[in-house]
């Protein structure tokens, strides 16, 4: 039975709250599922989270950064999803690939047959069963936290965050059957039921 779900969106859209919701789903039916994270997930992917989230003195040029999220994806991939799927557990990640073209390649600019190319060695091929984008204007979205709590991409202006924005949607276009993109505006639950309601579908043809 084993998934692969990926929760993606700009910030401020709630997105790890609903994969923590659907983890919670799944545990409480009987169903054997991990929770996990980009960048993160890992020891390594900790620490180097860190280092990617937080605004620090040093500057982090746009190839080191890709990098560096390259770096924590394979790690990631190699230690928790991969033998998790082998298990046959329905993994569950906030973040994953989709993001680094979102962020990196139509945020930063950096060229998409790279990015392609170094997602391609991280991931081992591996592609989500099913992605969930949540959706939210990007000024709706930043009003949700103050400027003191900023990470380093919450503060980049909103030229940048209506690039990442569109580039999901882009994404989500490309691919109708893997992504299910999602109103963030509506209230949690309604979200949290629709989630539900294409996982169990999934969940049904598994068995």
């Amino acid at each position: 039975m084993s998934l692969f779900i990926t929760f993606e969106g700009s910030e401020g859209c709630g997105k790890s709250t609903q994969a923590k919701v659907l983890w919670q789903r799944l545990l409480d039916a009987g169903i054997r599922a991990e929770l996990t994270r980009e960048p993160g997930g890992t020891p390594l992917g900790d620490k180097l989270r860190q280092l990617l989230k937080h605004r620090i003195e040093v500057r982090i040029s746009p190839l080191s950064e890709l990098l560096l999220f390259i770096i924590c994806r394979a790690e990631l991939v190699d230690k928790v999803i991969l033998p998790g799927l082998q298990q046959g557990k329905v993994i569950i990640c906030d973040r994953f690939a989709d993001s680094t073209v979102a962020y990196q390649g139509y945020g930063r600019g950096l060229d998409m047959k790279m990015i392609e190319y170094l997602n391609q060695l991280a991931t081992k091929g591996i592609k989500p069963d099913l992605t969930v984008l949540l959706d939210l204007p990007v000024a709706k979205g930043l009003q949700r936290k103050t400027r003191s709590e900023f990470d380093r991409f919450e503060a980049e202006d909103i030229a940048f965050h209506s690039r990442v924005r569109q580039g999901y949607l882009d994404l989500a276009a490309k691919e109708p059957k893997r992504w299910l993109v999602i109103d963030a505006t509506l209230p949690k639950t309604k979200i949290s039921m629709i989630v539900w309601e294409r996982v169990n579908t999934l969940l049904s043809r598994e068995n």
